[in-house]
Protein backbone atom coordinates (compact mmCIF):
# COMPACT_ATOMS: atom_id res chain seq x y z
CA UNK A 1 0.00 0.00 0.00
CA UNK A 2 1.47 3.39 -1.16
CA UNK A 3 2.30 5.81 1.67
CA UNK A 4 0.63 8.91 1.85
CA UNK A 5 3.05 12.45 2.51
CA UNK A 6 1.61 14.54 4.92
CA UNK A 7 1.26 17.56 2.44
CA UNK A 8 -1.22 15.19 0.20
CA UNK A 9 -3.14 14.17 3.21
CA UNK A 10 -4.37 17.68 3.82
CA UNK A 11 -5.08 18.70 0.76
CA UNK A 12 -7.14 15.50 0.27
CA UNK A 13 -8.64 15.54 3.78
CA UNK A 14 -9.08 19.26 4.37
CA UNK A 15 -8.60 21.44 1.09
CA UNK A 16 -10.16 24.55 2.21
CA UNK A 17 -8.18 24.85 5.32
CA UNK A 18 -5.20 24.43 3.10
CA UNK A 19 -6.39 26.83 0.70
CA UNK A 20 -6.36 29.77 3.53
CA UNK A 21 -3.12 28.56 4.52
CA UNK A 22 -1.80 28.47 1.35
CA UNK A 23 -2.91 32.03 0.42
CA UNK A 24 -2.74 33.86 3.50
CA UNK A 25 0.85 32.29 4.43
CA UNK A 26 2.26 33.77 0.92
CA UNK A 27 0.76 37.03 1.66
CA UNK A 28 2.27 37.38 4.71
CA UNK A 29 5.58 36.67 3.47
CA UNK A 30 5.28 38.80 0.46
CA UNK A 31 3.94 41.69 2.70
CA UNK A 32 6.79 41.28 5.21
CA UNK A 33 9.98 40.99 3.43
CA UNK A 34 8.91 44.75 1.80
CA UNK A 35 7.78 46.24 4.87
CA UNK A 36 10.99 44.60 6.57
CA UNK A 37 13.67 45.06 3.90
CA UNK A 38 12.58 47.42 1.28
CA UNK A 39 14.05 51.41 1.69
CA UNK A 40 12.37 52.43 -1.61
CA UNK A 41 9.37 51.22 -3.72
CA UNK A 42 10.40 48.22 -6.00
CA UNK A 43 10.49 48.36 -9.61
CA UNK A 44 7.99 51.38 -10.61
CA UNK A 45 5.65 51.46 -7.90
CA UNK A 46 7.01 55.02 -7.40
CA UNK A 47 5.95 56.06 -10.35
CA UNK A 48 2.57 54.59 -9.84
CA UNK A 49 2.06 56.73 -6.79
CA UNK A 50 3.25 60.15 -8.36
CA UNK A 51 0.26 59.44 -10.86
CA UNK A 52 -2.17 58.28 -8.65
CA UNK A 53 -1.18 61.51 -6.49
CA UNK A 54 -2.85 63.86 -9.02
CA UNK A 55 -5.93 61.96 -8.79
CA UNK A 56 -7.19 62.82 -12.15
CA UNK A 57 -7.84 61.24 -15.25
CA UNK A 58 -4.91 62.87 -17.00
CA UNK A 59 -2.75 59.79 -17.87
CA UNK A 60 -1.44 58.01 -21.03
CA UNK A 61 -0.56 54.56 -18.81
CA UNK A 62 -4.48 53.56 -18.54
CA UNK A 63 -7.66 55.10 -16.05
CA UNK A 64 -7.38 55.73 -12.74
CA UNK A 65 -8.47 52.89 -10.36
CA UNK A 66 -5.25 51.25 -10.55
CA UNK A 67 -3.07 54.24 -9.64
CA UNK A 68 -5.85 55.84 -7.70
CA UNK A 69 -6.47 52.75 -4.82
CA UNK A 70 -2.52 52.57 -3.90
CA UNK A 71 -2.47 56.33 -3.16
CA UNK A 72 -5.64 55.82 -1.52
CA UNK A 73 -4.18 53.14 0.77
CA UNK A 74 -0.93 55.22 1.23
CA UNK A 75 -3.18 58.31 2.91
CA UNK A 76 -4.75 55.45 5.12
CA UNK A 77 -1.89 53.93 6.24
CA UNK A 78 -0.15 58.07 7.17
CA UNK A 79 2.18 57.91 4.11
CA UNK A 80 3.61 54.10 4.73
CA UNK A 81 4.17 51.88 2.32
CA UNK A 82 2.67 48.96 4.38
CA UNK A 83 -0.49 50.38 3.28
CA UNK A 84 0.28 49.64 -0.50
CA UNK A 85 2.07 46.28 0.32
CA UNK A 86 -1.23 45.33 1.90
CA UNK A 87 -3.48 46.47 -0.86
CA UNK A 88 -1.50 44.57 -3.33
CA UNK A 89 -1.42 41.26 -1.19
CA UNK A 90 -5.48 41.52 -1.07
CA UNK A 91 -5.33 41.82 -5.22
CA UNK A 92 -3.34 38.33 -4.99
CA UNK A 93 -5.86 36.81 -2.19
CA UNK A 94 -8.48 37.89 -4.29
CA UNK A 95 -7.42 36.47 -7.30
CA UNK A 96 -6.56 32.60 -5.05
CA UNK A 97 -10.29 33.19 -3.98
CA UNK A 98 -12.21 33.19 -7.23
CA UNK A 99 -10.02 31.01 -9.02
CA UNK A 100 -10.26 28.29 -6.17
CA UNK A 101 -14.36 29.26 -6.09
CA UNK A 102 -14.47 28.38 -10.04
CA UNK A 103 -12.63 25.50 -9.88
CA UNK A 104 -14.34 24.23 -6.81
CA UNK A 105 -17.67 24.69 -9.11
CA UNK A 106 -15.68 22.84 -12.29
CA UNK A 107 -13.92 19.79 -10.49
CA UNK A 108 -14.27 20.17 -7.09
CA UNK A 109 -12.12 21.20 -3.76
CA UNK A 110 -9.28 19.42 -4.34
CA UNK A 111 -8.60 19.95 -7.59
CA UNK A 112 -9.25 23.14 -7.35
CA UNK A 113 -6.84 23.75 -4.39
CA UNK A 114 -4.45 21.52 -7.21
CA UNK A 115 -4.58 24.62 -9.02
CA UNK A 116 -3.99 27.42 -6.44
CA UNK A 117 -0.69 24.94 -5.27
CA UNK A 118 0.44 25.33 -9.07
CA UNK A 119 -0.17 29.03 -9.39
CA UNK A 120 2.53 29.34 -6.59
CA UNK A 121 4.97 28.26 -8.98
CA UNK A 122 3.76 31.06 -11.29
CA UNK A 123 6.21 34.57 -10.34
CA UNK A 124 3.73 37.09 -11.34
CA UNK A 125 1.70 35.98 -7.91
CA UNK A 126 4.88 35.50 -5.93
CA UNK A 127 8.04 37.67 -6.45
CA UNK A 128 6.62 40.15 -8.30
CA UNK A 129 3.73 41.07 -6.14
CA UNK A 130 4.56 43.91 -4.21
CA UNK A 131 5.01 46.20 -7.11
CA UNK A 132 2.09 47.65 -7.58
CA UNK A 133 0.42 48.23 -10.82
CA UNK A 134 -3.11 49.05 -12.53
CA UNK A 135 -1.88 45.78 -14.18
CA UNK A 136 -1.73 43.30 -10.54
CA UNK A 137 -5.10 44.63 -9.90
CA UNK A 138 -6.62 43.45 -13.40
CA UNK A 139 -5.62 39.97 -11.86
CA UNK A 140 -8.51 39.37 -9.51
CA UNK A 141 -10.86 41.91 -11.72
CA UNK A 142 -10.01 38.62 -14.24
CA UNK A 143 -10.33 35.71 -12.02
CA UNK A 144 -13.66 37.67 -10.82
CA UNK A 145 -14.60 37.97 -14.23
CA UNK A 146 -14.14 34.23 -15.61
CA UNK A 147 -15.94 33.38 -11.94
CA UNK A 148 -19.01 35.14 -12.62
CA UNK A 149 -19.35 34.14 -16.02
CA UNK A 150 -19.50 30.46 -15.36
CA UNK A 151 -22.24 31.11 -12.67
CA UNK A 152 -24.13 33.13 -15.01
CA UNK A 153 -23.42 30.73 -18.52
CA UNK A 154 -22.69 27.53 -16.73
CA UNK A 155 -24.86 27.47 -14.17
CA UNK A 156 -28.03 29.10 -15.69
CA UNK A 157 -27.65 32.09 -12.72
CA UNK A 158 -28.43 35.02 -14.93
CA UNK A 159 -28.49 37.67 -12.24
CA UNK A 160 -24.70 37.08 -12.34
CA UNK A 161 -24.12 38.89 -15.59
CA UNK A 162 -24.85 42.10 -13.67
CA UNK A 163 -22.32 41.48 -10.90
CA UNK A 164 -20.17 40.52 -14.32
CA UNK A 165 -21.14 44.07 -16.08
CA UNK A 166 -19.72 45.25 -12.90
CA UNK A 167 -16.71 44.19 -12.66
CA UNK A 168 -16.28 44.59 -16.22
CA UNK A 169 -16.92 48.11 -15.83
CA UNK A 170 -13.87 48.22 -12.98
CA UNK A 171 -11.72 46.71 -15.95
CA UNK A 172 -11.85 48.76 -18.12
CA UNK A 173 -10.96 51.88 -15.27
CA UNK A 174 -8.29 49.97 -14.91
CA UNK A 175 -6.51 49.53 -18.13
CA UNK A 176 -6.97 49.25 -21.20
CA UNK A 177 -6.39 44.83 -21.10
CA UNK A 178 -10.30 45.56 -20.04
CA UNK A 179 -11.91 45.88 -23.59
CA UNK A 180 -9.77 42.83 -24.88
CA UNK A 181 -11.01 40.51 -21.93
CA UNK A 182 -14.48 42.07 -22.75
CA UNK A 183 -14.55 41.25 -26.29
CA UNK A 184 -13.20 37.23 -25.64
CA UNK A 185 -15.95 36.73 -23.15
CA UNK A 186 -18.66 38.31 -25.89
CA UNK A 187 -17.16 35.91 -28.32
CA UNK A 188 -17.25 33.25 -25.79
CA UNK A 189 -21.11 34.21 -25.42
CA UNK A 190 -22.14 34.50 -28.68
CA UNK A 191 -20.26 31.30 -30.08
CA UNK A 192 -21.67 28.93 -27.82
CA UNK A 193 -25.37 27.23 -27.36
CA UNK A 194 -25.45 27.65 -23.86
CA UNK A 195 -23.80 30.92 -23.95
CA UNK A 196 -26.67 32.44 -26.89
CA UNK A 197 -29.66 30.85 -24.31
CA UNK A 198 -28.11 32.73 -20.90
CA UNK A 199 -28.05 36.05 -23.11
CA UNK A 200 -31.57 35.96 -23.90
CA UNK A 201 -32.60 36.13 -19.99
CA UNK A 202 -33.40 40.02 -18.77
CA UNK A 203 -30.71 40.33 -16.63
CA UNK A 204 -28.35 39.41 -19.29
CA UNK A 205 -29.71 42.48 -21.65
CA UNK A 206 -29.44 45.00 -18.79
CA UNK A 207 -25.75 43.59 -18.29
CA UNK A 208 -25.17 44.48 -21.96
CA UNK A 209 -26.31 47.79 -21.86
CA UNK A 210 -24.63 49.02 -18.47
CA UNK A 211 -21.34 47.61 -20.01
CA UNK A 212 -22.67 49.46 -23.22
CA UNK A 213 -22.56 52.47 -21.02
CA UNK A 214 -19.23 51.74 -19.12
CA UNK A 215 -17.32 51.76 -22.84
CA UNK A 216 -18.63 55.26 -24.42
CA UNK A 217 -17.69 56.47 -20.82
CA UNK A 218 -14.60 55.16 -21.19
CA UNK A 219 -14.07 56.35 -25.07
CA UNK A 220 -15.25 59.44 -24.30
CA UNK A 221 -12.85 59.90 -21.32
CA UNK A 222 -9.85 58.76 -23.87
CA UNK A 223 -10.95 61.82 -26.29
CA UNK A 224 -11.44 64.32 -23.56
CA UNK A 225 -8.03 63.34 -22.49
CA UNK A 226 -6.66 63.45 -25.75
CA UNK A 227 -5.73 59.54 -25.90
CA UNK A 228 -5.28 58.20 -28.88
CA UNK A 229 -7.50 54.90 -28.97
CA UNK A 230 -5.48 53.36 -31.97
CA UNK A 231 -2.12 54.30 -31.19
CA UNK A 232 0.37 51.89 -33.43
CA UNK A 233 -2.48 50.95 -36.10
CA UNK A 234 -1.05 52.60 -38.55
CA UNK A 235 2.30 50.80 -39.16
CA UNK A 236 -0.14 47.68 -39.53
CA UNK A 237 0.62 47.02 -43.41
CA UNK A 238 4.49 47.72 -43.37
CA UNK A 239 6.12 44.51 -43.27
CA UNK A 240 10.06 46.11 -42.41
CA UNK A 241 8.66 47.41 -38.84
CA UNK A 242 8.14 44.09 -37.43
CA UNK A 243 11.72 43.42 -38.14
CA UNK A 244 13.43 45.52 -35.58
CA UNK A 245 11.07 44.51 -32.26
CA UNK A 246 11.26 41.30 -33.05
CA UNK A 247 14.11 39.92 -30.77
CA UNK A 248 12.45 42.06 -28.21
CA UNK A 249 8.68 40.22 -28.47
CA UNK A 250 10.88 37.04 -28.30
CA UNK A 251 12.14 38.02 -25.19
CA UNK A 252 8.91 38.71 -23.75
CA UNK A 253 7.21 35.66 -25.06
CA UNK A 254 10.77 33.79 -23.27
CA UNK A 255 9.81 36.09 -20.14
CA UNK A 256 6.04 35.10 -20.16
CA UNK A 257 7.35 31.15 -19.99
CA UNK A 258 10.35 31.73 -17.60
CA UNK A 259 7.01 33.02 -15.24
CA UNK A 260 5.65 29.71 -15.40
CA UNK A 261 8.93 27.86 -15.18
CA UNK A 262 7.87 26.99 -11.08
CA UNK A 263 4.38 25.46 -12.00
CA UNK A 264 6.07 23.96 -15.13
CA UNK A 265 8.46 21.96 -12.48
CA UNK A 266 5.59 20.73 -10.03
CA UNK A 267 3.79 19.48 -13.40
CA UNK A 268 6.51 17.34 -14.87
CA UNK A 269 7.10 16.02 -11.15
CA UNK A 270 3.44 15.41 -10.05
CA UNK A 271 3.05 13.70 -13.57
CA UNK A 272 5.96 11.85 -13.85
CA UNK A 273 6.80 12.84 -17.54
CA UNK A 274 10.35 12.28 -16.96
CA UNK A 275 10.07 8.42 -16.24
CA UNK A 276 13.03 8.92 -14.51
CA UNK A 277 12.29 6.09 -12.24
CA UNK A 278 9.15 3.64 -11.04
CA UNK A 279 7.24 5.36 -8.37
CA UNK A 280 3.95 5.51 -6.35
CA UNK A 281 1.18 7.11 -7.42
CA UNK A 282 -1.61 8.65 -5.50
CA UNK A 283 -4.84 9.74 -6.60
CA UNK A 284 -6.56 12.98 -6.16
CA UNK A 285 -10.44 12.77 -7.18
CA UNK A 286 -12.44 15.37 -8.34
CA UNK A 287 -15.60 16.04 -9.93
CA UNK A 288 -15.67 15.51 -13.77
CA UNK A 289 -15.54 18.70 -15.75
CA UNK A 290 -18.18 18.40 -18.59
CA UNK A 291 -17.07 19.43 -22.07
CA UNK A 292 -17.94 22.93 -21.93
CA UNK A 293 -16.41 23.54 -18.32
CA UNK A 294 -13.22 22.28 -20.40
CA UNK A 295 -13.98 24.62 -23.49
CA UNK A 296 -14.20 27.81 -21.26
CA UNK A 297 -11.20 27.20 -18.86
CA UNK A 298 -9.06 26.28 -22.14
CA UNK A 299 -10.43 29.44 -24.25
CA UNK A 300 -10.52 31.80 -21.25
CA UNK A 301 -6.36 30.68 -20.81
CA UNK A 302 -5.37 30.53 -23.99
CA UNK A 303 -7.07 32.75 -26.37
CA UNK A 304 -6.38 36.14 -23.86
CA UNK A 305 -2.77 35.09 -24.19
CA UNK A 306 -2.52 34.46 -27.76
CA UNK A 307 -4.40 37.54 -28.51
CA UNK A 308 -1.75 39.99 -26.16
CA UNK A 309 1.24 38.60 -27.40
CA UNK A 310 0.30 38.84 -31.34
CA UNK A 311 -0.56 42.40 -30.51
CA UNK A 312 2.47 42.96 -28.39
CA UNK A 313 4.34 42.00 -31.99
CA UNK A 314 2.01 44.28 -33.44
CA UNK A 315 2.32 47.46 -31.10
CA UNK A 316 5.51 46.67 -29.95
CA UNK A 317 4.57 46.19 -26.23
CA UNK A 318 7.94 44.55 -24.52
CA UNK A 319 6.20 45.02 -21.10
CA UNK A 320 5.85 41.57 -19.23
CA UNK A 321 3.60 43.12 -16.86
CA UNK A 322 1.43 43.91 -19.38
CA UNK A 323 0.88 40.08 -19.84
CA UNK A 324 0.81 38.94 -16.60
CA UNK A 325 -2.66 39.10 -15.96
CA UNK A 326 -3.25 36.88 -18.54
CA UNK A 327 -1.37 34.14 -16.09
CA UNK A 328 -4.67 34.01 -13.84
CA UNK A 329 -6.12 31.10 -16.10
CA UNK A 330 -3.64 28.85 -16.97
CA UNK A 331 -3.20 26.49 -13.97
CA UNK A 332 -6.91 25.65 -13.37
CA UNK A 333 -7.14 25.30 -16.92
CA UNK A 334 -4.20 22.47 -16.67
CA UNK A 335 -6.18 20.53 -13.80
CA UNK A 336 -9.75 20.49 -15.75
CA UNK A 337 -8.32 19.30 -18.47
CA UNK A 338 -6.37 16.84 -16.60
CA UNK A 339 -9.37 14.69 -15.84
CA UNK A 340 -11.39 13.96 -12.86
CA UNK A 341 -8.46 11.44 -11.28
CA UNK A 342 -4.99 12.96 -11.15
CA UNK A 343 -2.31 10.71 -10.04
CA UNK A 344 0.41 12.05 -8.41
CA UNK A 345 4.38 11.08 -8.26
CA UNK A 346 7.25 11.71 -5.97
CA UNK A 347 5.28 12.99 -3.40
CA UNK A 348 8.12 13.93 -0.71
CA UNK A 349 10.47 15.34 -3.76
CA UNK A 350 7.19 17.38 -5.17
CA UNK A 351 7.03 18.69 -1.15
CA UNK A 352 10.03 19.92 -1.07
CA UNK A 353 10.01 21.88 -4.29
CA UNK A 354 6.51 23.38 -3.59
CA UNK A 355 7.41 24.56 -0.38
CA UNK A 356 11.02 25.41 -1.78
CA UNK A 357 8.89 27.68 -4.10
CA UNK A 358 6.90 29.31 -1.42
CA UNK A 359 9.87 30.03 1.02
CA UNK A 360 12.61 30.11 -1.08
CA UNK A 361 12.05 33.53 -3.42
CA UNK A 362 11.19 35.84 -0.13
CA UNK A 363 14.34 34.48 1.84
CA UNK A 364 16.51 34.81 -1.33
CA UNK A 365 15.20 38.87 -1.32
CA UNK A 366 16.08 39.20 1.97
CA UNK A 367 19.50 38.40 2.22
CA UNK A 368 19.74 39.62 -1.34
CA UNK A 369 19.18 43.20 0.27
CA UNK A 370 21.40 42.69 3.35
CA UNK A 371 24.55 40.65 1.53
CA UNK A 372 24.27 41.79 -2.55
CA UNK A 373 25.77 45.35 -1.40
CA UNK A 374 28.96 43.95 0.82
CA UNK A 375 29.38 40.87 -1.29
CA UNK A 376 28.80 41.62 -4.60
CA UNK A 377 28.87 44.88 -4.74
CA UNK A 378 25.41 45.33 -6.29
CA UNK A 379 23.15 48.46 -6.54
CA UNK A 380 19.73 47.80 -5.32
CA UNK A 381 16.89 50.28 -6.06
CA UNK A 382 15.01 49.21 -3.00
CA UNK A 383 17.84 49.41 -0.92
CA UNK A 384 18.11 53.25 -1.54
CA UNK A 385 17.10 55.36 1.17
CA UNK A 386 13.72 57.05 -0.06
CA UNK A 387 13.01 59.05 3.49
CA UNK A 388 16.02 60.12 4.17
CA UNK A 389 16.50 61.35 0.58
CA UNK A 390 12.99 63.23 0.49
CA UNK A 391 13.52 64.79 3.91
CA UNK A 392 17.08 66.36 2.55
CA UNK A 393 15.61 68.09 -0.18
CA UNK A 394 12.30 69.23 0.93
CA UNK A 395 14.40 70.96 3.97
CA UNK A 396 16.84 72.00 1.83
CA UNK A 397 14.20 73.68 -0.58
CA UNK A 398 12.20 75.17 2.54
CA UNK A 399 15.17 76.39 4.62
CA UNK A 400 16.18 78.28 1.44
CA UNK A 401 12.83 79.83 -0.13
CA UNK A 402 10.63 79.46 2.90
CA UNK A 403 7.64 77.11 1.28
CA UNK A 404 7.30 73.83 0.78
CA UNK A 405 8.57 72.04 -1.76
CA UNK A 406 6.14 71.61 -4.51
CA UNK A 407 7.71 70.30 -7.59
CA UNK A 408 10.43 68.20 -8.56
CA UNK A 409 12.14 66.82 -11.67
CA UNK A 410 15.15 65.17 -13.24
CA UNK A 411 16.06 61.82 -13.63
CA UNK A 412 13.04 59.81 -13.14
CA UNK A 413 13.74 57.47 -10.48
CA UNK A 414 14.45 60.28 -8.35
CA UNK A 415 12.24 62.37 -8.92
CA UNK A 416 9.43 59.71 -8.28
CA UNK A 417 11.44 58.59 -4.74
CA UNK A 418 11.08 62.09 -3.67
CA UNK A 419 7.42 62.90 -4.67
CA UNK A 420 7.05 60.11 -2.39
CA UNK A 421 8.80 60.53 0.69
CA UNK A 422 8.77 64.80 0.77
CA UNK A 423 6.39 65.32 3.78
CA UNK A 424 5.15 67.55 1.37
CA UNK A 425 4.40 65.06 -2.16
CA UNK A 426 5.65 67.33 -4.18
CA UNK A 427 4.92 66.98 -8.00
CA UNK A 428 6.60 65.14 -10.90
CA UNK A 429 7.77 67.62 -13.07
CA UNK A 430 7.47 65.77 -17.09
CA UNK A 431 7.37 67.64 -19.91
CA UNK A 432 4.98 64.74 -22.02
CA UNK A 433 7.04 64.31 -24.39
CA UNK A 434 8.12 60.21 -24.07
CA UNK A 435 4.54 59.25 -23.56
CA UNK A 436 4.17 59.73 -20.02
CA UNK A 437 1.52 61.69 -18.32
CA UNK A 438 2.18 65.51 -18.08
CA UNK A 439 1.55 65.68 -14.18
CA UNK A 440 3.74 68.98 -13.39
CA UNK A 441 4.76 71.62 -16.30
CA UNK A 442 8.06 73.61 -16.27
CA UNK A 443 5.29 76.84 -16.01
CA UNK A 444 4.59 74.93 -12.69
CA UNK A 445 8.73 74.70 -11.33
CA UNK A 446 9.09 78.68 -12.26
CA UNK A 447 6.19 79.86 -10.27
CA UNK A 448 6.26 77.22 -7.27
CA UNK A 449 9.87 76.25 -7.19
CA UNK A 450 11.60 72.89 -8.08
CA UNK A 451 14.29 70.88 -7.09
CA UNK A 452 16.03 68.92 -10.05
CA UNK A 453 18.19 65.83 -9.50
CA UNK A 454 20.43 63.80 -11.26
CA UNK A 455 23.02 60.69 -10.38
CA UNK A 456 25.93 62.31 -9.88
CA UNK A 457 28.98 60.79 -11.64
CA UNK A 458 31.89 63.62 -10.40
CA UNK A 459 31.91 65.45 -7.05
CA UNK A 460 31.35 68.40 -8.67
CA UNK A 461 27.81 67.07 -9.25
CA UNK A 462 28.11 68.09 -13.31
CA UNK A 463 24.65 67.22 -14.53
CA UNK A 464 23.93 64.84 -17.51
CA UNK A 465 23.66 66.48 -21.32
CA UNK A 466 20.00 65.72 -21.16
CA UNK A 467 19.39 68.08 -17.38
CA UNK A 468 21.26 70.84 -18.89
CA UNK A 469 19.56 70.62 -22.30
CA UNK A 470 15.90 70.88 -20.47
CA UNK A 471 17.46 72.88 -17.53
CA UNK A 472 20.23 75.50 -19.33
CA UNK A 473 19.49 77.34 -16.27
CA UNK A 474 20.16 75.16 -13.54
CA UNK A 475 23.08 75.68 -11.40
CA UNK A 476 25.07 72.49 -9.46
CA UNK A 477 24.56 72.27 -6.16
CA UNK A 478 27.09 70.55 -4.31
CA UNK A 479 26.25 66.71 -4.75
CA UNK A 480 24.90 64.64 -1.82
CA UNK A 481 26.17 61.44 -0.61
CA UNK A 482 23.66 58.97 0.95
CA UNK A 483 24.32 55.58 3.14
CA UNK A 484 21.78 52.84 2.35
CA UNK A 485 21.20 50.70 4.69
CA UNK A 486 23.75 48.31 3.84
CA UNK A 487 26.14 49.97 2.02
CA UNK A 488 29.16 47.08 1.28
CA UNK A 489 30.50 47.98 -1.35
CA UNK A 490 27.87 49.15 -3.43
CA UNK A 491 29.04 52.48 -5.31
CA UNK A 492 28.34 55.63 -3.54
CA UNK A 493 24.84 56.42 -3.90
CA UNK A 494 25.79 60.63 -5.10
CA UNK A 495 22.47 62.78 -5.87
CA UNK A 496 23.60 65.81 -8.02
CA UNK A 497 21.34 68.69 -7.50
CA UNK A 498 19.73 72.43 -8.61
CA UNK A 499 17.10 74.27 -7.42
CA UNK A 500 14.71 76.67 -9.43
CA UNK A 501 13.83 79.09 -7.29
CA UNK A 502 9.87 80.18 -7.32
CA UNK A 503 8.57 83.26 -8.97
CA UNK A 504 8.67 86.39 -6.50
CA UNK A 505 5.05 87.39 -6.09
CA UNK A 506 3.69 90.26 -8.23
CA UNK A 507 3.56 93.51 -6.16
CA UNK A 508 0.41 95.06 -5.07
CA UNK A 509 -0.18 98.31 -7.77
CA UNK A 510 -0.43 101.15 -5.15
CA UNK A 511 -3.04 103.29 -4.16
Amino acid sequence: MPTVSLLIEILRTQPRLMFWLVTLGQALLWLAVPALFYAAPPGALADVLAIGREMNFASTFGFPLGYWLPELALRATGGHMIGVYLLAQICIVVTYWAIFQLGRRLVGERQALLAIMLMVGISVFTIASPDFSPDLLMMPLWALSLLLLWRAVGENRPYDFLLLAGVVALMLFTSPLGLLLLLVMTVFVAGTARGRRAAKHIPALAAAIIMMAAIILWVWLMKRNGLALTEGLPRLPEAAWLRPDMVSWLRLVATVLAAQAGAAILIVLAANLTRTRKTDAVAITGAPADRFAQLMMIYGAVTPLVIMLALAAVIGITSFSRVSPLLVAPALAVIVAAGSVIYIHHQRLLGIVWFSLLLAPPALIALGVLLGPPLFAVDLKVAQPADDIGRYFAENFERRTGQELAVVGGDRRLATLIALAAPSRPRVLDDGGDGRPQLATRSDANQQGAIIVWRATDRAGTPPDAIKAQFPEIVPEIPRAFDRLVQGRAPLLRIGWGMIRPAAPAAEPSR
